[in-house]
């Protein structure tokens, strides 16, 4: 287990109101103790402060503008840290110093194609400026990206406040646990990562990194004591439990805490998980990128499925009717499902311009929010998720947006029409199937392989579909009003994997699967 870490987690943290702040003070109260660890290299808080101050100045004297992207804002002029550049240990440095210096750091996703990233850069460009602050509590400090349905990722921006607020919510709420040396095992383009992360760096536990995600590298780091804390997403932990019982391994009882977002936790895993980490207080937390924390809860398989949690200490939550009644108060019990609203310090600032539609984009209400999720708030004060108003899918941790997958696979060639839906999966929570219609024209259709090539080429990894069906378009399910019928072609999917057809009195269209 980690040693006891003096003055983290406790007292009022004031003087660490921006994200960076408390640098300067780890710099002084442990100097040698590891801020950054990505399993080469090893950063100490002097040396990582000393380094994020250096790169601030050389970020000044160029007059860089308010928006930099991190990892890239010094190049060749960085000053020595230890961190190979290009490493993930030179890309915390970097983003460290676009942030005290007063702007914004983009985060780039690595997968995301050319023209996507073109077109994001172009977009970011025209929306920074040259006027630059010192870095204040409500200052932007990071603009990152969550997927839209209109084949761009939406940018959001986020102030130094909006994270501290969440820093001190997640100590709060989960205690010591969360001052420990955080292993956040994913890429920082994913914010529930890049927040573990900077927590860790904030309550001056550290934070250990991996930059593609391993399920052994994980428990050996967790076996050697790196760290104490662990922010996970539910198809890791699983993998880490299958890994585990496979080979047969010890218990790692040094964790404290296990921190659970990004997707459902399935609960039933909830004993398994307690035996591998059995020291650990496994808790999950209910958020979005646009709300941060929203409810958490201790993971309890006794909890009915759709709870969530309990809105954290300052969050306030309401339920706006979806027939568009009157709202219920802040936190009244028993309001009736509708869309939830939360207010609370942890909110982002905006969209970036040009990147959010109208139909995907968070509703605003005064300083009221929601990001168009279900719900309702029970006697007991348990706030329950039916589900996102739009067709959203959660993969692998992910949102993905139907409507955008469809759009790829429609502009395929072979491809008249296409419908995406998730299925249930063990492992990614849900995994992604489509089905499409074909032009009968009697070539041979196109296999799997080669839409999910279409796929790739256009999307990120996780977006592509893992099951395809197809019909000719004659066969085509659609509703009175001449759209795809979704709902039908969702239940039509979920038929055995060897094909299925429509009920037979309304001579439904054959699904075959393509191989």
């Amino acid at each position: 287990m980690a040693p006891p870490l003096p003055g983290a987690g406790t007292g009022p943290h004031a003087d660490s109101d921006t994200v960076t702040a408390p640098l300067a003070r780890w710099a002084r109260a442990a100097p040698g103790r590891t801020a950054i660890d990505d399993g080469t290299t090893r950063i100490d808080f002097a040396t990582l402060a000393r380094a994020v101050a250096d790169r601030a100045a050389r970020l000044d004297a160029g007059g860089a503008p308010s928006v930099a992207w991190a990892g890239e804002a010094t190049g060749d002029a960085a000053p020595p840290s230890g961190a190979p550049p290009g490493s993930l240990a030179d890309f915390l440095v970097d983003f460290l110093a676009i942030a005290a210096s007063g702007r914004a750091a983009a985060v780039a996703d690595p997968d995301w194609p050319a023209a996507v990233r073109g077109d994001l850069r172009r977009i970011v460009a025209a929306g920074a400026h040259s006027a630059v602050e010192p870095a204040a509590p409500g200052s932007d400090f990071y603009l990152g990206f969550t997927s839209g349905s209109t084949g761009r990722p939406k940018g959001f921006v986020r102030s130094h406040a909006s994270w501290t607020e969440s820093f001190r919510a997640c100590l709060d709420a989960f205690g010591d646990g969360a001052a420990q040396p955080v292993l956040a095992p994913g890429r920082p383009s994913h914010s529930l990562f890049l927040f573990g992360m900077l927590l860790g760096l904030w309550t001056g536990g550290g934070t250990v990194v991996q930059p593609r995600f391993s399920a052994r590298r994980t428990l050996d780091a967790l076996r050697a004591g790196a760290a104490g804390c662990l922010v996970a997403v539910p198809s890791q932990l699983l993998l880490m439990l299958e890994l585990a019982q496979r080979r047969g391994l010890a218990p790692v009882p040094g964790v404290r805490l296990v921190m659970i977002s990004g997707a459902r936790w399935m609960r039933q895993h909830t004993p398994a998980l307690r035996a591998l980490l059995p020291g650990a207080r496994i808790v999950e937390f209910y958020g979005a990128s646009e709300a941060s924390f929203v409810a958490w809860t201790d993971a309890d398989p006794a909890l009915p499925d759709t709870v969530v949690g309990r809105p954290f200490a300052n969050v306030r939550v309401r339920i706006a009717p979806l027939d568009g009644g009157d709202p219920g108060a802040a936190g009244t019990a028993g309001t009736a499902e509708g869309l939830i609203y939360v207010r609370s310090p942890m909110l982002f600032r905006g969209y970036v311009e040009g990147t959010a539609d109208a139909a995907t984009a968070v509703l605003r209400d005064d300083d009221w929010l929601s990001v168009r999720d279900v719900g309702h708030l029970d006697a007991d004060g348990w706030l329950h998720l039916r589900g996102r108003a739009q067709r959203m899918l959660v993969t692998q941790g992910k949102n993905v947006f139907a409507e955008e997958v469809e759009r790829v696979l429609a502009a395929h060639p072979a491809v008249r029409d296409a419908s995406v839906h998730g299925l249930p999966d063990p492992l990614r929570g849900l995994q992604l199937a489509a089905a499409v219609a074909l032009d009968a024209d009697g070539a041979a259709p196109p296999s799997a392989a080669a839409l999910a090539a279409w796929c790739r080429a256009r999307l990120e990894p996780y977006k592509v579909p893992r099951r395809i069906a197809w019909t000719t378009g004659a066969g085509w399910p659609r509703t009175a009003g001449g759209k795809t019928d979704h709902a039908r072609l969702g239940g039509l999917l979920q038929a055995p994997e060897a094909g299925a057809r429509g009920a037979p009195e309304d001579g439904g269209p054959w699904l075959r699967t393509l191989r």
